[in-house]
């Protein structure tokens, strides 16, 4: 009983949403322009945030779990454990772990990654160096809500920032995977992205808590114009792939063996589903909870629950109101320069599930929006699908069982790329092969609209 109780302790008090101002805040890697963007929120809120280095400690990752997890737990486990050991050695005695505070978010529903901050919590208490080192998270049971880890009069306006970096981070991927395969001089992009997200970093940071976001979409023209510099109008256009999947291997090059890259080396224009689009997806889930709450409330006669419901709904709506146009917002001010794609509607998503036949929001997980994304992308004349997950991830498992035999009478390429950090004897011959097939739909497209 008294271990029942330690652990309910270290789990209800180590793990949680709390004040972070002060702490330094620990931040796993996911994406490349995404996850520092964000870091740079926090600074520019008087948070020290930063991104860890990540895959150095795979095997730290790997020691501590059983291979029953999914591999991004593994690999932001690792992290962890390897960026606090090597803190550690590096500051000696001066090492204080009470001024760290490792940020691992949560999802509700029947995913596994709701549970990762629990398990990292479990493994740090393993080294009695490390118990002090506390794990916070925003959920999206209320839709990131950053009110209970810094001052109230902060978090909104924190949010908001946050936000629009967040979509910033996906138009700068996307032009990365524009301009990237038609460049005149190959690495060139890259070189220059690096630098372009230093000064969007530096500028997020600057603007502080004013909020001058004509300052970040002023820089964000300049950027895109410069980059669209670089492609060589001569080259012809390249068979176009859509990537779906599970949101931290898509957006983690490490984890998926940089398979956009892959795909490019082998022919292919990519266009990887964003992370706006999961924010999107958690905010219109929230509405249509809310729908239901009414309902069951109406049915019990339940005045104060309607109420409630009501008002809870109009938030869900102001709310996607507000992110869909700064949204269209930022996406506009890029593609004034760049024919870069744009980003999907959940609403549309939700249409492409034939009435609820193939798939059902109420369901929930990363299915949902990536059934409908792949078939979206179909719709919009891509050239092949390929839906990267963790092994064994039962959301990606249900996309692949309802999307091959469907992709397969529409005679569209699709592939299944799932990883765990082994390196899979077949993986360039099956993206060659799919590349190939790619390549002839993409012949017989041209020759159709001829």
């Amino acid at each position: 009983m008294q271990e029942q109780q330690f652990f309910e302790e270290r789990l209800t008090k180590s793990v949680g949403q709390f004040d972070i101002t002060g702490k330094t805040l620990l931040m796993p890697d996911m994406s490349p322009f995404g996850s520092r963007l964000l870091t740079s929120c926090f600074r520019a809120y008087g948070i020290p945030a930063q991104v860890m280095p990540t895959y150095d400690g795979l095997e730290l990752g790997k020691e501590y779990t059983s291979g029953k997890e999914c591999f991004p737990c593994q690999v932001t486990l690792g992290d962890i454990l390897y960026y606090l050991k090597q803190e550690k050695e590096r500051l000696g005695a001066e090492f204080s772990p009470g001024d760290y505070v490792y940020f691992m978010p949560e999802a509700d529903g029947p995913c596994r990654f709701g549970m990762y901050n629990k398990m990292h919590r479990l493994v740090l208490d393993k080294f009695p160096e490390f118990e002090d080192v506390n794990i916070t998270y925003l959920s999206s049971t209320d839709t990131y809500s950053s009110s209970m880890i810094m001052p109230e009069e902060k978090s909104k306006l924190f949010r908001r920032l946050a936000y629009v970096a967040t979509i910033i981070s996906d138009v700068l991927d996307r032009v990365v995977w524009r301009v990237r395969p038609y460049e005149k001089v190959p690495g060139e992009t890259d070189a220059f992205m690096e630098g372009a997200l230093q000064e969007m970093r530096d500028k997020i940071e600057s603007i502080g808590e004013s909020r001058d976001f004509n300052a970040l979409y002023t820089l964000l023209e300049d950027i895109v114009k410069r980059a669209s510099k670089l492609m060589d109008p001569d080259k012809p256009r390249r068979p176009l792939i859509g990537i779906i999947g599970e949101i931290y291997l898509r957006t983690h090059p490490q984890s998926n063996q940089h398979l956009i890259k892959e795909i490019e080396t082998h022919g292919g224009e990519v266009v990887d589903a964003s992370l706006g689009e999961w924010f999107n997806f958690v905010a219109y889930s929230n509405l249509r909870d809310t729908r239901r709450q009414w309902t069951q409330s109406w049915k019990k006669g339940d005045i104060q629950g309607m109420f409630n419901a009501s008002r809870k709904w109009l938030d869900y709506q102001i709310e996607i109101k507000y992110q869909l146009w700064r949204q269209d917002q930022t996406f506009s001010r890029a593609r004034k320069h760049l024919d870069i794609h744009e980003d999907h509607r959940i609403a549309s998503l939700e249409s492409r599930l034939d009435n609820d036949r193939l798939f059902n929001f109420d369901i929930g997980t990363e299915a949902a929006i990536s059934i409908g994304g792949a078939l979206e992308y179909v719709h919009e004349n891509y050239d092949g699908v390929v839906n990267v997950f963790p092994f064994t991830c039962m959301p990606s498992t249900i996309c692949s069982a309802i999307l091959k035999p469907i992709l397969l009478e529409k005679k569209v390429p699709y592939l299944d790329a799932s990883y765990d950090g082994s390196i899979q004897p077949n993986r360039e011959l099956a993206i060659r092969t799919f590349m190939y097939q790619a390549q002839q739909r993409q012949s017989r497209r041209n020759q159709a609209e001829k």
